[in-house]
């Protein structure tokens, strides 16, 4: 009877029976379905009384397609997927007894080359821990409880808000010691959330959680592009760690990485047997940098698995905002190739315009469909409008990544302070261009990792010195216009370069100096999300004003922040050597009490305790072209933070 009735279903199956009708048929050929993921893939569902798993993957050069697993001792001729009458190159079936838990691959052999091999599932929502490679069947159903986070989510996430975003690895942030295991979704929840309230960020951001074969590639080898990881636990358990940061009001944000993927058999390379995911020429379809393969944004149905992918994220897990890898990689048809190793565009130049094409468009559905995340874009050149509107010409992202910044503040504070008057446009360039873009400023993991060393070892000088360093380029940082983002272990001047096998050194933690860089982060933090002149104002030169940037010669940058109040002013000195400046004079723009309230060379900072004894009144002496000014200490290698407080005389 129960042969009877899988019959009954396959046949009916082979006649029609489908997750798709026509119309999604014809947005998947056009490039439109961006959610492929609720047709293709595998669907536990019932058919007529009958429960099983629906099946659907995309291989138009395929021959033949089955459905293999533990189920069926991995026979490739029992279970046969049927190809579409649609010429979609779908191929598709109803199996009967396969339900969740189930693993499984498909069996594609080429009707061009005689190509056959055992595939994973493009659209799987879970796969094995690796080292294994195959799907599994599963469903997606959990019940959240962040609707209070969702309901405000537009606030927290907008442009005009404190936006400070803690970069880390889930396998990597903290092990449990007896056997150095990372920690499960679920255990990292309760324990990342007081931590990240602790020090005050406003985000966490995850390094590539879609699965991955290679750990050392910290997930940026994608091969599961629907799929958070295994190692961590199962999908449910995941969306509990997003549901609990959200319910502790964390933002989440998830690195998505569509520019390339590795060539792993499982994986979408050679799929069935051709390119269907990425070029065929290598001068258009390889990455020389990582042996990866890139993808084909122009077929528009590469461009619906992807748009897919991005909206998947923001839809299943409420993600708070995609930052999309290495976009350089994808503008550029020469990206690291050189002459005669790449094709030029139809007009002969060396703009990929299929991927421009592709991120406008990402950008465009994304927030059509969630209004109230963001898009944030790692692009390392001068592409201009990386995050201004499409309908300006722009590509459309949230925000973009400061790369400048980053590497011109990282090089001139690795120089010892005695040659760094020397270097002083390193510090300043960045104001002639900050409100270009929506700039976020990366302290991220690409600068420790790669025998670049830690953060703190690229400060010269003996350790009290690297930490004062420290300490003035974060508070620098903070000050500076542009959100912030800070990898795990910078916030408490870890001294190893970050590896991925191993926890942070958070018994560091237990020393003064370690210790007070921690508190002087979860300082900045409260400072920065108090104080709407630190980021309101962030993409607006109406917020900035430099008091003076041309001290070079005593290494000095003075400037303010200003936001929609009048009377919120903020004023920060900050001193780039190892001499401490006693009396330095500092034109304000208003008349009154100046109270500091953060000293990075405090005594609770683990550094000297030189100050302003709380603050200072002004003087009706005019200076920098103010008819008022300060007297103020400059502690050495340290940030002094005032706050206009009309309302306060000096004590």
């Amino acid at each position: 009877m129960k042969a009877k009735t899988a019959e009954k279903v396959e046949q009916r199956v082979k006649s029609g029976v489908s997750l798709f009708t026509d119309y999604d048929i014809y947005l998947f050929k056009q490039g439109n379905h961006f959610r492929l993921f609720e047709k293709l893939g595998s669907h536990p569902m019932t058919v007529e009384g009958v429960s099983g798993t629906y099946f659907a993957v995309w291989a138009p050069n395929a021959k033949k397609v089955s459905v293999v697993g533990d189920f069926n001792y991995w026979n490739t001729q029992t279970h046969p997927l049927f190809p579409r009458w649609d010429s979609s190159g779908i191929f598709e079936g109803f199996i009967p007894g396969i339900g969740i838990g189930a693993l499984y691959k498909f069996n594609i052999e080429s009707n061009i080359n005689g190509y056959k091999a055992n595939r994973g599932d493009p659209f799987a929502v879970y796969w094995e821990e690796p080292p294994k490679t195959s799907p599994i069947v599963w469903n997606l159903d959990y019940e959240w409880h962040d609707e209070e986070w969702m309901k405000n989510r537009k606030k927290n996430n907008s442009l005009s808000s404190p936006i400070s975003i803690y970069e880390l690895h889930i396998g990597s942030w903290r092990r449990k010691v007896e056997n150095n295991r990372w920690l499960t979704y679920r255990e990292l929840g309760p324990e990342l959330a007081d931590y990240i309230k602790k020090e005050g960020f406003t985000h966490v951001e995850f390094l590539p959680v879609m699965e991955h074969p290679f750990y050392g590639s910290w997930g940026y080898q994608t091969t599961g592009y629907f799929a958070p990881t295994s190692r961590y636990g199962s999908p449910q358990d995941f969306m509990c760690l997003i549901d609990y940061l959200h319910q502790q009001g964390i933002g989440v944000i998830l690195d998505w990485v569509p520019s390339h993927f590795p060539g792993d058999e499982h994986g979408l390379a050679f799929y069935d047997g051709t390119c269907v995911y990425e070029h065929a020429d290598p001068k258009k379809g390889f990455h020389p940098d990582w042996k990866s393969f890139i993808f084909n944004y122009g077929r528009n149905e590469v461009q619906a698995f992807l748009m897919s992918s991005a909206i998947f994220w923001l839809e299943k897990y409420h993600a708070d905002g995609l930052r999309v890898d290495a976009v350089a990689s994808m503008l550029y048809l020469d990206y690291s190739r050189n002459e005669g190793e790449w094709i030029p565009n139809c007009f002969g130049g060396r703009e990929n315009l299929e991927a421009i094409a592709f991120l406008k468009r990402f950008n465009e559905e994304v927030y059509k469909a969630f209004p109230d995340v963001q898009t944030i874009a790692e692009e390392s050149t001068a592409w201009p409008m990386v995050s201004r509107p499409t309908y300006v010409g722009g590509l459309g992202f949230g925000m973009k990544w400061n790369m400048g910044w980053m590497h011109d503040v990282t090089t001139y504070m690795s120089k010892d302070p005695v040659y760094r008057k020397y270097h002083h446009g390193e510090l300043t360039f960045s104001m002639l261009y900050a409100f270009t873009e929506n700039y976020v400023l990366p302290l991220s993991h690409d600068e420790v990792v790669h025998g670049k060393g830690s953060l703190v070892n690229k400060m010269p000088g003996d350790d009290w010195q690297k930490l004062a360093n420290i300490r003035l380029l974060l508070t620098y940082e903070f000050m500076h216009p542009g959100k912030k983002l800070l990898f795990m272990g910078g916030e408490f001047a870890q001294w190893d370069e970050w590896s991925h096998d191993q926890s942070l050194q958070w018994h560091l933690t237990q020393w003064e100096r370690h210790n007070g860089i921690q508190k002087l982060v979860a300082d900045l933090n409260t400072i920065y999300r108090n104080t709407p002149s630190l980021y309101e104002y962030d993409f607006d030169p109406k917020g900035f004003e430099w008091i003076d940037c041309n001290d070079w010669e005593n290494s000095i940058l003075t400037f303010i922040r200003k936001g929609s109040n009048p009377d919120d002013i903020i004023l920060i000195g900050c001193n780039f050597t190892p001499v401490p400046r006693l009396a330095y004079r500092v034109g304000v723009p208003l008349p009154g009490y100046w109270e500091e309230i953060l000293n990075s060379d405090a005594i609770e900072y683990g550094g000297s305790g030189s100050g302003n004894a709380g603050g200072t009144t002004s003087e009706a002496v005019s200076w920098h072209g103010k008819k008022n000014s300060i007297l103020i200490t400059l502690p050495p290698l340290a940030a002094v933070v005032f706050k206009f407080r009309p309302e306060m005389k000096n004590q």
